[in-house]
């Protein structure tokens, strides 16, 4: 596979804290990387110096292509604030403004690919209506179809499936495997094992001032998270238990 992005020797936190040390990987396309660790561990952290918003402690961030125009990003819904006073259209037509320039106004083509999104989506109906009138599930709805027309190599999604039900979830979770068959990769923050072990080809585990990444199979087993304190070890048998028998793949 080609790597989108390569990490080498990444240590990350602030001036008194560490988070973790000396992080190489890979984030290749066509793969989903799931980053997941207890509260405090350094996943949002992680996101934003990936986005260039914080600067590592030490290491760097290796673009083999050179980095992108556009890195797809959605946010965590609590640092969206939907009483701005937008449409759903135009919000999710802000995701192509490289494409028909942030004046010029949508064309034909650029007005058919909004459509096209909000109706992937499923928030075609919802089109010309306020944000501060979305529950939580059409406004993730909404920023996934924003995120559809940045048309980036690589995507961030910072816990996407926050107050959303199962069904908004299984929708969602179908256009990120969409995205990762288009060879786009995936780096996603996310704390249900069942979405990790079913849609993830990746996880980084973060947590104990430390930084375990490999394939999922690697990862997300019991000895593992209990180690890094993601899971004590009586969740992590009944957690595990139940995945299990519900025909979910597990490497215990």
């Amino acid at each position: 596979m080609t790597a989108v992005l390569q990490i080498r020797n990444l240590s990350l936190g602030y001036p008194h804290l560490t988070l973790f040390r000396q992080l190489s990987l890979n984030v290749e396309a066509g793969t989903t990387l799931a980053v997941l660790g207890e509260n405090g561990s350094g996943k949002s952290t992680f996101v934003k110096s990936l986005l260039g918003l914080i600067p590592p402690l030490s290491g760097k961030y290796i673009w083999p292509d050179g980095r992108p125009d556009e890195i797809g990003y959605l946010a965590q819904a609590t640092e969206f604030d939907r009483r701005f006073p937008i449409r759903v259209r135009d919000l999710v037509a802000m995701g192509a403004w490289r494409g028909f320039g942030l004046w010029s106004g949508l064309g034909r083509t650029a007005r058919s690919q909004v459509n096209a999104a909000l109706a992937e989506t499923g928030v075609l109906a919802l089109a010309d209506r306020p944000l501060f009138t979305l529950s939580g599930g059409q406004l993730q709805r909404t920023l996934f179809a924003r995120v559809m027309l940045q048309d980036a190599p690589i995507i961030v999604l910072d816990e996407p499936f926050t107050a959303v039900d199962q069904n908004t979830e299984a929708h969602l979770t179908s256009i990120i495997d969409q995205w990762r068959h288009e060879n786009r990769a995936v780096v996603m923050v996310v704390h249900d094992l069942t979405t990790i072990l079913d849609h993830c080809s990746h996880a980084l585990l973060l947590g104990g001032g430390e930084a375990t990444h490999g394939t999922v199979q690697d990862v997300v087993v019991p000895e593992r998270l209990v180690a890094q304190g993601y899971l004590s070890p009586s969740q992590a048998s009944w957690m595990f238990r139940d995945l299990s028998s519900c025909g979910v793949r597990t490497h215990v």
